[in-house]
């Protein structure tokens, strides 16, 4: 690697003022577990690094706000927010997918606002942040702008995050009684880079689906949002053969690319097959929480 500035603010406005609008070599890391593995291929070279792991203790906070919505600071660990109380008891789908992240050295030292910022569509936080609605809060030289996290990526490893802008805190809303799960599907071990992820969030009246919202991950550039299944879904009893129809509308509606986890073929099939499966476990987990 070539050799590169690195710096360590304390403070927020520190850190923003060490970013460079104008040179893509400067990036801002939480864990910098991606950027280093990204230099150490050669795709990736820096002038300086911004690591944030020294700012105010504020900014790793999760708690839960007069509204009822999840607020977590960007630079929380993946590791603290898996084992925080606040979020196993109003967020379970949350706790459940930290679980399946990377493994638990990565977990320790990996951040909420790194994994999301980063872009890579393999990454599992994106799908289930988008199918609960959440938002980012990024803060710049000009102050602080909101932006849904379905619509925080524009392509491969391509974000709205401006180079002189954190994502600062996560803003998710109440999952209540909602169903929610994500399944990945991975070539090797369970925690590994997914072929694909599914997030499923479902609002049911009784036996009926309310109003569903499907996200899939590392199938496109970018989670894409299943419209066609949602609409498939929304009204309708959840049976066998409504998934399967749900299942192939979702693998017709993508354009999907294979890589090295899995060619397009295959990612379509997973497809076919575990969005069915990802929605029985997202009503099988509520239903295990309602008896426990």
């Amino acid at each position: 690697m070539a050799p590169f500035e690195f710096v360590v603010p304390t403070t927020l406005p520190e850190a923003i003022a060490l970013l460079d609008p104008d040179d893509p070599g400067v990036r801002p890391v939480g864990g910098a577990t991606a950027v280093m593995l990204m230099m150490k291929a050669g795709v990736l070279q820096l002038t300086r690094m911004v690591s944030l792991r020294r700012l105010e203790a504020a900014h790793s906070e999760v708690s839960v706000g007069a509204d009822g919505q999840l607020q977590i600071g960007g630079f929380a660990t993946l590791s603290s927010l898996e084992h925080s109380p606040v979020v196993q008891e109003g967020w379970p789908v949350l706790t459940r997918t930290f679980k399946t992240l990377s493994n638990i050295r990565v977990r320790n030292v990996a951040t909420l606002g790194g994994n999301l910022a980063h872009g890579d569509p393999h990454m599992d936080m994106p799908p289930v942040l988008s199918a609960l609605n959440a938002s980012v809060v990024l803060t710049g030289p000009a102050g602080e702008r909101t932006v849904k996290v379905e619509d925080l990526y524009t392509g491969y490893y391509e974000t709205v995050v401006k180079r002189d802008e954190l994502i600062t805190r996560i803003v998710v809303p109440p999952q209540g009684r909602q169903h929610a799960a994500y399944m990945k599907v991975t070539t090797r071990a369970a925690h590994d880079w997914p072929a694909l992820g599914v997030a499923v969030v479902l609002d049911m009246a009784g036996d009926s689906v309310n109003g569903a919202s499907l996200i899939v991950g590392a199938a496109t550039d970018r989670p894409t949002r299943l419209t066609d299944a949602e609409a498939m879904l929304r009204g309708e009893a959840l049976t066998d053969e409504l998934l399967r129809a749900a299942g192939d509308s979702a693998a017709r509606q993508l354009d999907i690319v294979g890589d090295a986890h899995g060619s397009a073929a295959y990612k379509k099939q997973l497809l076919r097959v575990y969005l069915g499966r990802a929605i029985r476990k997202a009503i099988a987990a509520s239903d295990s929480k309602e008896h426990a």
